[in-house]
Order: C-alpha cells, then sequence, then structure tokens
C-alpha cells in the first residue's frame, strides 16, 4: 500500500483522502478507518475509455494487427505472390464465448459491446462468494472461452486468480485480457503459456509493479502475440476529465459537511 499507516498517522491534520480512481488497494483503509479519516473514490468515470481499450486489444489480438502491420513495414507484402497476404491466421468475434471476471460497471459494459459482435458471454462466480444464478464457476468457465476478460478488484482473494493451473484450463487458441489490476494475473504463468502456446494471445495494460522493473517476465521480447500497455485504458482526455469533475465535487460536497463516494 501506498498509503500505509505510519504515514497516516503523522498526518495530524489529514482528514480526507480522495482516491483518484476506483481502486483503493493503494490506502491502508483498516488504518484510515481507525484514525477517523474519510476516504472516497470515483467510479464509473473510465467506463467508456476501458471499454474501448478491451475491445481495441481484442480486435488486434484476433487480427494479429500489430503482425501484419509490422509484416508490410518489412517488406513481406511487397513480396507476396498474390494481391494480399495470409500468413497469420485471422478470427472474428460473432459467435465467439467471452469469459468475464468481475460483473461490475465495466463487466456490464464489456458484455453489452460484445454482444454487437456477436459474442456469447459467460459470467464468472465471484471469487470466494456464494453461488450466484447465470454464472459459472472459474472451472467450467475457463475451458470453455474464446477471449477472457478481468475486471474485478485486486484482493486477497484475487491476487494471482489467474495462475498456472488456470491457464492450462483454457483452450489453446484462447486470449486473456487484463486491465484490471496486475496481481491479479501470475505474470510469469502468462509469459510461460504464451511462449509454450498453451493459449493464443493476450493483451495487458497492467503490470504487479508500476512502473515497471525490467525483470518483469512480460517484458521480454520473445514472448508471441503478447500486447501490452502502459497502464491507459482509463486514460482518455474524456475520461480525466470525468474525474477532475468528480474529485472537485467530492472535496466540495466535504467541505459542505457531506460525503459523496464514501469508501469507509
Amino acid at each position: 500500500m501506498l498509503v500505509r499507516k505510519l504515514g497516516l498517522s503523522q498526518a495530524k491534520q489529514l482528514r480526507l483522502i480522495c482516491v483518484a480512481a476506483t481502486g483503493t488497494n493503494n490506502v491502508d483503509l483498516k488504518a484510515a478507518h481507525e484514525l477517523g479519516i474519510t476516504v472516497t473514490n470515483v467510479a464509473g468515470y473510465a467506463t467508456p475509455s476501458v471499454v474501448q481499450h478491451v475491445f481495441s486489444m481484442m480486435l488486434a489480438l484476433t487480427t494479429r494487427l500489430t503482425d501484419y502491420s509490422q509484416a508490410v513495414t518489412d517488406g513481406a507484402w511487397q513480396q507476396s505472390s498474390q494481391f494480399c497476404l495470409l500468413n497469420l491466421p485471422i478470427q472474428e468475434l460473432a459467435g465467439k464465448n467471452l469469459g468475464i471476471i468481475g460483473y461490475g460497471e465495466l463487466g456490464h459494459a464489456v458484455a453489452d459491446v460484445a454482444k454487437a459482435f456477436g459474442m456469447r458471454i459467460l459470467i464468472a462466480q465471484r471469487a470466494g462468494g456464494d453461488s450466484q444464478a447465470g454464472r459459472v464457476t472459474l472451472e467450467k468457465l475457463l475451458p470453455q472461452v474464446d477471449v477472457l476478460s478481468l475486471h474485478c478488484p485486486l484482493a486477497n482473494n484475487t491476487k494471482n486468480l489467474i495462475g498456472e493451473r488456470e491457464l492450462a484450463l483454457m483452450k489453446k487458441g484462447a486470449f486473456l485480457i487484463n486491465t484490471a489490476r496486475g496481481g491479479i494475473v501470475d505474470e510469469a504463468a502468462l509469459a510461460s503459456a504464451l511462449r509454450l502456446g498453451n493459449i493464443g494471445g493476450a493483451g495487458v495494460d497492467v503490470l504487479t509493479q508500476e512502473p515497471p522493473v525490467k525483470s518483469n517476465p512480460l517484458l521480454e521480447s520473445d514472448i508471441p502475440n503478447l500486447i501490452v500497455t502502459p497502464h491507459i485504458a482509463w486514460a482518455s482526455r474524456e475520461s480525466r476529465q470525468r474525474l477532475v469533475d468528480e474529485l472537485v465535487a467530492n472535496i466540495k460536497a466535504y467541505l459542505q459537511g457531506e460525503v459523496r463516494n464514501l469508501v469507509i
């Protein structure tokens, strides 16, 4: 946690922490509660931006967009014996199964767009939660999905939720999209699964440590069909403006004796 109990206890006049995000795993919430510090967050501000990024990755992977673009740059199309270059498989999203882990606002929004592409939706049971109608266990979901998209928070019950065992349950051609939190996926296991061809590809916008260290297993140059972006799924200009507007509203409300978007 970036905001720990020791630091909070030294800030004698601190009464409000406005987290400029939805996730609050960077704040020691227990310590804040004990010290009487109010914590607020901002929810829903980045939904259109994140959904757009999810499908940017999904489409790039299924069409091998970066590979074909690089092939043109390398001169492969110019040397083709026919009008097009077809040396990599292209897939459609229509008719594919999309598995969603984390069916809150983001999960729902991704599902809505997926339906427009003609995808079938499978929703995972909440990790460690009670059985819910219309949802399936992770063990039953993983072998069925063609694309798996993560939208759950990072918590004790979701850390390394997708590891070697879970990746082995997926189809060899399946894709993994993670725009949630880096610690939800075992990065070494994902790198290994991609190298071995145990899954078809992955799009990752988040890493366990950010900014990442050079030794991060997903930053090696020999991993096939992997797209890594620098935690920008949330970061459209429109999204950032909504975030700032909500932060201002949270602060104004607190100063007026009210609390918006209360975490604790």
